[in-house]
């Protein structure tokens, strides 16, 4: 007998339009692409802020995924977005758009416990970059830690939906 191969609990919902991995790819590069562009911009260039807010909405907006998780996650995710404009202190934050995308990404609970390691992050990067030079520095790790932890978060996903293969106990 073979064990059931694990699949994303979103690539089975009905979507209205697109693929699943058209929309998977173009939300992601739109969220990450968004806050790329929104980092980038400051006072002076106005419009690269309104776009890159506009694309980061978009890309949570079209990620496939039930409708009320996918709308839900925009407003505290772009919000937090627009924080991270303030500093490395901020990167601590990073765990609004994470919970965000368990959410979207239809987490089981059990995964939701990775959501320690970017709240660590948060307060380990400060230490080292304090000053908004260190930005980018900041962003690097924090996102490496906001990926490391997502992919813990499926592993956990798919090892809690698939049954063990350990022989059951009779008594």
């Amino acid at each position: 007998m073979s064990t059931p191969r694990w699949r994303e609990p979103t690539s089975s919902l009905p979507l209205r339009w697109g693929t699943y991995r058209g929309r998977y790819l173009a939300g992601l590069l739109l969220i990450v692409g968004g806050a790329i562009q929104l980092q980038g911009s400051n006072t002076w260039s106005l419009p690269l802020l309104l776009i890159g807010t506009t694309a980061h909405a978009v890309g949570w907006s079209i990620m496939p995924a039930q409708g009320w998780r996918r709308m839900l996650a925009i407003l505290p995710a772009t919000a937090q977005i627009w924080l991270l404009l303030t500093g490395p202190a901020s990167v601590w934050m990073f765990i609004l758009p994470y919970l965000c995308w368990l959410l979207v990404r239809h987490r089981p609970l059990a995964s939701y416990v990775t959501v320690l390691f970017p709240l660590a992050n948060g307060f380990i990067v400060p230490q080292f970059f304090m000053e908004y030079s260190g930005m980018p520095q900041a962003l690097v790790i924090s996102m490496v830690v906001f990926v490391a932890s997502a992919w813990l978060a499926r592993v956990i996903a798919a090892s809690a939906l698939i049954p063990s293969k350990s022989p059951a106990v009779s008594r």
